[in-house]
């Protein structure tokens, strides 16, 4: 679970950075086209991220359950000293970051929600800026993607720092560096995420 959860790490990186483009004119059109001219490349990457994604998904649920059967039974106090919000709550935010990748999905690349309109650009290119913009400039939909980058923050704060742990590559010494070092990842990935629907519905960026 730790390895896959580190290549959908890495996977958040590289659509942020794609994401990103956004902010730079014609910018987003001009990837999308790109990765539209590549299909067999970009099918195989979405194959993979989704084989990835599941065995993370099913590793994930059989360890939650794996440890409620360990502890069975309540304790009359419990320890919480090293236990974060984040850490206990990686079941959950997992599965709701799962609803919110099916919304995506739905969203953005089968283009089934109603505030979907797709367009073509001025070089005849869809028209990718103006769709997300009119879709994020809907405060519902621009807040459940805020939501779900903070829900993404929570995830990553622990997942990372357990990467390390599980591969035993920290000690009691790098434990807590590490531990920031995750929380810095997660914190950069969520405002570099957050900002584009933040932008939008702010009308600081405009269509």
């Amino acid at each position: 679970m730790a390895i896959t959860g580190q290549f959908l790490v890495l996977f958040i990186v590289i659509h942020m950075l794609g994401n990103s483009s956004i902010f730079i004119p014609g910018g987003i059109n001009a990837y999308a086209e790109h990765l539209h001219s590549l299909p067999p490349l970009v099918w195989g990457f979405r194959g993979i991220i989704l084989v990835v994604a599941a065995i993370h998904i099913i590793f994930g649920v059989q360890l939650s359950l794996e440890n409620r059967a360990a502890n069975a039974d309540s304790y009359a106090v419990k320890n919480l000293k090293r236990a974060t919000l984040s850490s206990l709550s990686m079941l959950y935010t997992g599965l709701l970051l799962l609803t919110f990748i099916i919304y995506h999905l739905l969203q953005f690349t089968i283009h089934a929600t109603p505030d979907v309109v797709m367009g073509i650009d001025a070089q005849g290119r869809p028209d990718v800026f103006h769709m997300v913009v009119g879709s994020f400039q809907h405060g519902i939909i621009a807040f459940i993607y805020i939501a779900a980058m903070v829900t993404l923050f929570m995830h990553l704060a622990h997942g990372i720092q357990s990467f390390f742990q599980t591969m035993g590559w920290n000690n009691d010494k790098t434990l807590p560096v590490i531990g920031k070092i995750g929380k810095v990842v997660a914190v950069v990935l969520l405002l570099g995420y957050a900002s584009i629907p933040l932008f939008i519905v702010s009308g600081i960026l405009k269509g």
